[in-house]
């Protein structure tokens, strides 16, 4: 006896729901918690396109068995095969975009810590161990920063110093140990090589957020506004002073 249409809609959303989580069990993991809502909005609008999709293929075959009277064995088979393909096309499409290097530092606090997030994610895979390690530190860090940012009126100048030393420079560093050659990370300049330069460097970073917070927290906009200062000009000029990877020499100053 065949299934009644709300059966068999129950039974498709059911497997389409399997799919997303089969398909989230299988992604990049998520370094901070900013990012994995932007991913589980991406795989919420998913599962109602999925189930859109295999509504109007069920509306499709029901119009067809009114007007045939009855699809058959064939028809059926027919219906289960769209019915796969449908939940395996939007499943799989469209995929959760990395935000372009450009694009990171903009929109609200929000959205720019998740930009960030997602791509320090797509280029974790890609990075030594102890830069991934501290890539993952820096994520929960990000989390800490954007909720103390979230509370300060967003035309202050040293949210947007933050904002920049967030958005574009720590992606920048990054960006810059990846433009160098892979054979050619290991070649020691100066004592160090590139990987060990980008470690260092997100390792200061992280504590710069870690100081930042703690300076949001306690309501200091005055010396966080220096502190912003004084990091977009290290951070920011040695990033464009090379085109090599470019950690800033600095000793971070508590009493700034």
């Amino acid at each position: 006896m065949a299934n009644s249409p709300a059966q068999d809609s129950q039974r498709i959303l059911a497997e389409a729901k399997s799919t997303l989580v089969r398909q989230q069990a299988g992604g990049r993991r998520s370094i901070g918690q900013r990012s994995a809502d932007l991913k589980r909005q991406h795989r919420g609008k998913k599962l109602a396109r999925m189930a859109m999709a295999v509504g109007v293929v069920l509306v499709g075959a029901m119009a067809a068995g009114l007007v045939l009277d009855g699809i058959g064995i064939t028809g059926v088979m027919l219906l289960a095969l769209a019915i796969v393909g449908t939940l395996w096309f939007f499943a799989t499409f469209p995929k959760l975009k990395v935000p372009d290097l450009a694009a990171l530092n903009s929109g609200d606090v929000r959205t720019m810590v998740g930009r960030t997030e997602l791509w320090l994610e797509a280029q974790r895979p890609a990075l030594p161990a102890p830069a991934v390690r501290l890539v993952d530190q820096i994520g929960v860090q990000l989390d800490g920063l954007g909720v103390q940012l979230e509370g300060i009126d967003p035309a202050e100048p040293a949210v947007g110093e933050v904002r920049r030393l967030v958005g574009e420079h720590l992606p920048g560093m990054v960006e810059s140990w990846r433009k160098i050659p892979p054979h050619l990370r290991k070649e020691e300049r100066a004592g160090r090589n590139a990987d060990e330069q980008l470690s260092e460097g997100l390792g200061k970073i992280s504590k710069e957020i870690d100081e930042i917070t703690r300076q949001l927290a306690a309501g200091d906009l005055d010396a966080l506004a220096v502190r912003g200062r004084y990091l977009d000009y290290r951070y920011g000029e040695g990033l464009e002073a090379t085109p090599q990877l470019a950690v800033p020499q600095i000793a971070v100053n508590k009493d700034v």
